[in-house]
């Protein structure tokens, strides 16, 4: 059934592209500005559990309905089914990552510069480039992070918990966006202190989902160069572990993507080239993702 409601869900994805800004979910800001201001000024030692709390909370609700819908058995579980596809469908995301890497060709393409600032920020979710790196590539890594962030962590959850999985992963999410861009907008004590913790809580959830979508372009891509690439951030490794995540994600991503062209500038047209060449890695990963589900459906080690 999972298998089922997986493949459902990414398809309607793809159907209701102008229905993906319901998904933004944006009320939820307020709860997550609450939850902040909270952490902020806890204990050292309570900040954790206290986000572990507050990350439940919004996911309590989920919990419920999926036990009540599985108890009940109503329809051979089809109200289960539809249940779960509906919270896979707002689980991925907020937005599209393909719609928004096509936007982004398009406006590098037709030089419309202030639009491409504008998604390659949304797409950077408004951080500092990695390293004072060209612009061309940090968007081409941001690609492939995002995808872990929106499609892949929500996917493996989805598999190993149904719904309430998947419904975790994106509060998770959520809850270090909000954080962060909090902590960038306003960097006092507090706000840093809070989105460090719910930064490490989400890289406790992404660590595998991570190095699984590292596994995954690797398949799809260049398998030496991403293991070689893969190696050498792990044992260079001094950052912490939820930054490593990204890191490892971006670096194995580019070196998939192999033949890189050096350090020679780009025309827009490469620059554009970069950006879809690392989507069409991630859709080429997720049929490497969903076959592997396949083969664990059909010997029934996913139900």
């Amino acid at each position: 059934m999972k298998l089922i409601a997986l493949i459902v869900g990414l398809l309607l994805e793809r159907l209701v592209t102008h229905l993906l800004h319901l998904r933004e979910l944006r009320w939820f800001d307020r709860y997550f500005d609450w939850s902040l201001a909270r952490l902020g000024g806890a204990p050292d030692w309570a900040r954790m559990p206290f986000a572990l709390v507050l990350l439940a909370l919004p996911v309590l609700p989920v919990v419920v309905a999926a036990a009540v819908l599985l108890t009940a058995g109503l329809f051979w579980n089809v109200p289960y089914f539809v249940f779960a596809v509906f919270v896979l469908l707002f689980s991925l995301g907020p937005r599209d990552l393909g719609e928004e890497v096509r936007d982004y060709v398009d406006t590098v393409q037709m030089e419309r510069f202030e639009e491409s600032q504008r998604i390659a920020k949304e797409l950077l979710e408004a951080r500092a480039t990695r390293g004072g790196e060209r612009r061309e590539l940090v968007v081409e890594e941001a690609v492939l992070v995002q995808a872990n962030n929106r499609i892949f962590g929500v996917v493996l959850y989805f598999v190993a918990l149904g719904p309430v999985g998947a419904w975790l992963f994106r509060v998770s999410d959520m809850f270090r966006r909000r954080a962060v861009y909090e902590a960038e907008r306003d960097a006092d004590d507090a706000r840093v202190n809070a989105a460090q913790v719910v930064e490490t809580m989400h890289g406790v959830l992404a660590w595998l989902p991570a190095r699984l979508t590292c596994l995954g372009y690797a398949l799809a891509g260049s398998f030496e160069d991403a293991i070689a690439a893969w190696r050498r951030v792990t044992a260079g490794a001094s950052m912490r572990f939820f930054e490593l995540n990204d890191e490892l994600i971006a670096v194995v991503g580019r070196a998939a993507l192999a033949p890189q062209d050096g350090e020679q500038p780009l025309d827009v047209l490469q620059e554009a080239a970069r950006a879809a060449a690392a989507m069409r890695l991630v859709v080429r990963t997720l049929f490497v993702w969903l076959t592997v589900v396949a083969l664990m459906t059909l010997f029934g080690w996913a139900v």
